[in-house]
């Protein structure tokens, strides 16, 4: 028997340290670690860790939001565990037990399911009523933009890009910008 801890966040701002810290205190065998949006299973290191998978192993997650954001996804994923005689444990949500030994697992699976889905429906339909409420204020703008008017490294890359000295291509990696924001950026220049 394995254990196997899978840690993952949404985007590269995020830190999987605490993640990585609490599986290693319950003695996982290896990690499989990545940074992806949640919303979707085509999932890199998911995939290659269900592939892997062996009769008897234990899948261990800090809570089931980082392996799985909806309820159709999380039966999904359990049906694949359970298919390789695996098993999938969360160490928040400890009521969390494929073993044949908990027989309410399949209820409380169902019911915690809907339960978390109902707090991201209930977080969005707040998050959309505040932004209807500021906009009838004034007071939303919308996102802000990453490379605003006074971001020194797109005006940096747009200074060496008329000097016309380097490629787009050395340029964007001296100023670590992308091709496609510095692209933007001359084309608001032509317009204004």
């Amino acid at each position: 028997m394995r254990k196997i801890g899978y840690v993952r966040v949404s985007s590269q701002d995020q830190n999987e340290e605490r993640q990585i810290k609490q599986l290693n205190e319950i003695g996982v065998d290896f990690i499989y670690q990545e940074k992806v949006s949640g919303a979707t299973m085509d999932r890199d290191k998911l995939n290659k860790m269900l592939d892997e998978l062996k009769p008897g192993d234990i899948v261990f997650v800090t809570d089931l939001t980082r392996i799985t954001r909806s309820t159709k996804d999380l039966f999904l994923l359990i049906d694949k565990i359970k298919d390789k005689g695996a098993n999938l444990k969360s160490i928040k949500d400890t009521w969390l037990d494929l073993s044949e030994d908990n027989p309410y697992s399949q209820f409380l699976i169902t019911v915690m399911a809907g339960v978390n889905q109902l707090e991201r429906d209930l977080i969005k339909m707040r998050q959309r009523e505040g932004i209807e409420i500021a906009k009838s204020q004034g007071k939303y703008k919308g996102r802000v933009k990453k490379y605003h008017k006074n971001h020194e490294g797109i005006n940096y890359a747009v200074k060496l890009y008329h000097e016309g000295n380097m490629t787009v291509k050395q340029i964007c990696e001296i100023t670590n910008i992308s091709r496609s924001s510095l692209y933007r950026r001359l084309d608001e220049e032509k317009q204004s």
